[in-house]
């Protein structure tokens, strides 16, 4: 499903340089629920990004599902990002002047389906997180949790293969927190892969697979 292969990734500053990745290899198999572990400043967010093809590296390569992420062109990189991957921010990214419904429409619309399609979709994965009241409500009218629900509706919409995650519940509470982790926990039952990064290690211990990163490198 997703093949790193000796990732390393620079960033120049001033007059330094900055090895944020250090010759990554990894593989995460279809279905597995991952937790990307380690100390903040160590590579975590700067991983998940390149996984996701967000962050090119300086060096090496990502394949998902056999295709190479970083020889392919801008156009068709944008292309997996948006039918194969469902992505999740701690700041939930969600844009303040649309409704519930007009989020969780962007990846449909973007991807060309009829406005009767994302209306469709959009609400059904509204009601599915208990959100059915809240179709006409704006980001600043939703909870802290209403609005992660709606970024989580959002990254389902377009059916992703695999869910990458950044600190989903870094703006949660504790049983806010809990409810994700299970939501997480029967999407990766229906069998989405998991990649989640996280500081918190009851939210790890809900993974299946643990994975820490020290100083950019892995180390298990």
């Amino acid at each position: 499903m997703i093949k790193v292969e000796n990732i390393n990734k620079n960033f120049k500053c001033r007059s330094s340089t900055i090895n944020a990745l250090k010759d990554i290899n990894l593989t995460i198999s279809k279905g597995e629920f991952v937790g990307i572990v380690g100390p903040s400043g160590s590579g975590k967010t700067t991983f998940l990004l390149t996984l996701g093809g967000l962050i090119s590296p300086t060096s090496g390569n990502v394949y998902i599902k056999d295709k190479p992420l970083y020889q392919m062109s801008i156009t068709e990189r944008a292309l997996i990002r948006l039918t194969a991957i469902g992505f999740l921010f701690q700041t939930f990214n969600l844009v303040p002047y649309l409704t519930a419904l007009e989020n969780v429409q962007i990846p449909l619309f973007l991807a060309g389906k009829s406005k009767e399609e994302q209306i469709k979709r959009a609400k059904e994965l509204l009601e599915r997180f208990g959100l059915e009241n809240r179709f006409d409500h704006k980001p600043p009218e939703l909870s802290i949790g209403q609005q992660q629900r709606v970024a989580l509706a959002r990254a389902l919409a377009n059916n992703p293969e695999i869910i990458m995650a950044d600190e989903p519940t870094g703006n949660l509470d504790p049983k806010l927190t809990d409810e994700l982790v299970d939501y997480f926990k029967e999407l990766n039952k229906s069998g989405i892969t998991i990649v989640m990064v996280t500081h918190n290690p009851a939210v790890a211990q809900g993974t299946k697979r643990h994975i820490s990163i020290v100083d950019g490198r892995i180390i298990n």
